[in-house]
């Protein structure tokens, strides 16, 4: 379908405009802005923080209504099948911001730092002549790069009376409702901004973020019994990994005393409820908010505490209770969300810019709302997985329609450049949606057919697993690499996910072939898990020895630094007569871990385990464990070991660098494992330079003169013996020696 209307001939003026003065082909530069030109269309993306897609009247919500986000779908397109990269706050947005998956645009956790100086879309739009503003929760932890006006909360933000850091850096404080100020803040800079310039104005809400404090307009306007609970609040977990039961975010036992129940002073009751975080929201109010706060909670708080003091609440119903003010609290921030979305909406009426603006309602991810007796995120699960996508384009988009089109994340910044005329730079990720939005939904032939998605946050808040997956449009595929297992759900049978399939023979076809296509999307993204760091600090003894090694690590000024693995640890086993005898004299750290894969000593790199040491020099070991566990291709295991290398680099500049090959393992020459790590040592060693990084195969130490292994030296033909520690010693101490790190023996 042709797109019609005076808007759709602005745009494809302004494309052809926009592609015809550029110097370069393919890229649109900026050009002075003129009056007789056709504009093209202004950008309003309006970004919601957690708001799932069970609470929005057009995704059929049966808990709350939204009639001003509900109206962009009366007037404009719903995305049924819109989905999240990774999904938790920062990660999400840096996705949206370079149209790249995690791995590949360097912000995989909350905490990381995002790397501004990387190709954004608002950058390009700026390029182009657009005015950009970026207004509210920010939370990639730098500063906003890409954008000529921002006012943006710091981390997470506050509901009540929030600080917004200033362009200068400073913060300015304000009395008010965050949701309430960000509408403000947004208005005031569509009404000063140069009115003969397009632009994009990124406005972006805390709401409905944890702790959940409504305005108090919104109290009471989902008490406490209006909400329905879903039928899994109880989810027991049976039916699929174990490490579903590990969670830190269900209702029943994770909700706290103040911060999320908002009970005043000390917790009464601890069987109940979890103790240390205050109400840090009420902690800001002023008097009179404090006031209208009280007038409304208390009397509830009273009620409950009456019932539990006279032992009167079953657990059960002390759990559908923090339901219910819980989607009271969630349900109201909601609400002043809306409210926001309809201010700004009607300012565009009103100023005549409705008919050339695209406005995009969507929030970072999804969010649970008591489905498996959640809240929080994170999770492949449905319920965060998919993100709400609305978008309104007067002229263009058909009003009321639907699409099922596959959609990421990762897709808004192509979609973004591509309505105003900008090339997509090759190394974005996602694929432009402006072909779905111009045939009223439906896809191109040639429109994926699959989704990618992974977590990496192990080891933090909520203790979800590190995952990944593969989601089609009936079934969904989850890879644990902590336990090595898949997990398969049917969704058209199961769509609560309550049971995963992958061990049901008749799934077994599904099941290959969803971990081929699991496999192909690895590719397509330049998805590498031997190069990704990860930790592993869900393990109770790894993250005791990471916290005992750190602790050593403190000390700095090592001369020597041991980087490895199992083998590596066994230093401190079998080796440690022989470590002694040679290295006991130096003042050398032992950083081998059992188990670990590239990845692991990578994390450890990346999170700075050696401390403030700079080490003279460090030994290098790793490989063998991705072979073992994972057979994984060489090409990967050897691109890991390379950032393992460029990392320590970076960080120790003076470290030189003993990479030693991966040793041999298993009793024969032909033995698939050692084949691969082989083929490994052949691609590692081509990363020595002669000078900051010397490459050193030990393997003939090892091996008898038929190739085979001596279990006098590797009893299970992969682990050292105290002889096995004694060829390893006396394989590098000629380079060590020559660099001065240990002396010569004696005559």
């Amino acid at each position: 379908m042709l797109l019609s209307g005076p808007n759709s001939l602005r745009f494809y003026l302004w494309l052809v405009i926009a592609l015809v003065v550029s110097p370069t082909a393919g890229t649109a530069v900026a050009q002075p802005t003129d009056s007789k030109r056709p504009q093209p269309p202004n950008i309003v993306f309006i970004f919601s923080d957690d708001h799932a897609l069970q609470a929005i009247g057009a995704y059929g919500s049966q808990i709350n209504q939204t009639p001003r986000i509900d109206q962009l779908a009366k007037q404009g397109m719903v995305f049924d099948r819109s989905y999240c990269a990774n999904s938790i706050c920062g990660p999400s947005r840096a996705c949206i911001l370079t149209g790249k998956h995690s791995h590949l645009n360097g912000f995989m956790r909350n905490g990381d730092s995002f790397d501004g100086s990387q190709v954004t879309f608002p950058k390009l739009l700026q390029q182009v002549g657009y005015q950009t503003a970026m207004i509210g929760k920010w939370h990639l932890e730098s500063a906003p790069t890409g954008f000529d006006h921002w006012e943006i909360l710091p981390g997470q933000g506050h509901y009540y009376n929030p600080d917004f850091i200033q362009m200068d850096g400073s913060r300015k404080r304000y009395e008010g409702y965050c949701t309430d100020l960000v509408g403000d803040f947004s208005i005031d800079w569509l009404e000063n901004r140069d009115p003969d310039r397009p632009f994009l104005l990124m406005s972006q809400h805390k709401a409905p973020h944890r702790n959940w404090s409504p305005h108090p307009r919104h109290f009471g306007k989902y008490p406490l019994g209006s909400v329905p609970a879903p039928d899994t609040l109880f989810d027991d977990y049976a039916n699929r990994s174990e490490l579903l039961k590990e969670n830190e975010m269900s209702i029943k036992e994770h909700f706290h005393w103040g911060h999320d129940m908002k009970f005043h002073g000390p917790n009464e009751f601890p069987q109940h409820f979890v103790s240390g975080i205050p109400n840090g929201e009420y902690n800001r109010m002023t008097a009179e908010q404090k006031a209208q706060w009280d007038a409304y909670y208390e009397p509830e708080n009273e009620a409950l505490l009456a019932k539990l003091r006279a032992g009167e609440m079953s657990e059960e119903a002390i759990t559908k209770w923090k339901h219910q003010r819980y989607m009271h609290d969630y349900l109201g921030c909601i609400a002043a969300v809306d409210d926001n979305v309809g201010r700004l909406l009607d300012y565009l009426d009103d100023k005549g810019l409705a008919e050339n603006t695209i406005v995009i309602y969507g929030s970072d991810q999804g969010f649970y709302l008591g489905e498996h007796g959640w809240y929080d995120k994170r999770w492949m699960f449905e319920e965060s997985l998919r993100m709400p996508l609305l978008v309104r384009w007067p002229g263009v988009v058909e009003a009321e329609t639907r699409t099922g089109a596959m959609v990421q994340n990762i897709d808004y910044a192509p979609t973004f450049l591509e309505v105003a005329g900008v090339a997509v730079p090759v190394e974005m990720q996602g694929r432009s949606i402006l072909p779905v939005l111009r045939s009223g939904g439906e896809k191109p032939a040639d429109w994926r057919d699959a989704i990618y998605y992974a977590y990496y946050e192990n080891d933090a808040v909520h203790m979800v697993p590190m995952h990944d997956g593969v989601r089609t449009e009936r079934y969904k595929a989850m890879y644990f690499p902590r336990t090595r297992e898949w997990n398969l759900f049917d969704l058209e049978t199961d769509p609560q996910e309550m049971r995963s399939v992958h061990a049901d023979p008749a799934y077994a076809e599904i099941l290959r072939e969803l971990q081929a296509r699991y496999r192909q999307l690895h590719r397509q993204y330049d998805v590498n898990p031997a190069a990704i760091a990860a930790t592993r600090g869900d393990e109770a003894w790894w993250k005791q020895r990471d916290r005992a090694k750190r602790e050593l690590a403190k000390a700095g000024d090592f001369d020597l630094v041991f980087l490895g693995d199992s083998i590596t640890q066994g230093w401190e086993g079998a080796g440690k007569e022989v470590w002694e005898q040679h290295f006991g004299s130096v003042k050398a750290l032992n950083l081998g871990f059992g188990g670990d894969r590239t990845e692991h000593l990578l994390w450890r790199l990346t999170r700075n385990q050696m401390g403030p040491s700079r080490p003279r020099a460090a030994v290098i070991l790793i490989g063998t464990n991705n072979t073992g566990h994972l057979m994984q291709d060489p090409d990967k295991i050897a691109a890991g070991v390379k950032e393992i290398v460029t990392t320590l680099r970076r960080k120790s500049p003076r470290t030189k660098i003993l990479l030693l090959s991966v040793f041999p393992r298993g009793t024969s020459a032909d033995d698939p494992m050692r084949l691969n790590n082989d083929e490994v040592n052949a691609r590692i060693a081509k990363l020595a330079d002669g000078e900051a990084v010397v490459y050193q195969d030990l393997s003939d130490a090892f091996l008898e003169a038929d190739g085979t292994i001596s279990t006098k030296v590797m009893p299970d033909r992969l682990h050292l013996s105290a002889e096995g520690y004694r060829r390893w010693a006396s394989g590098i101490l000629p380079t060590l020696t020559e660099w001065g790190v240990v002396q010569p023996a004696a005559e």
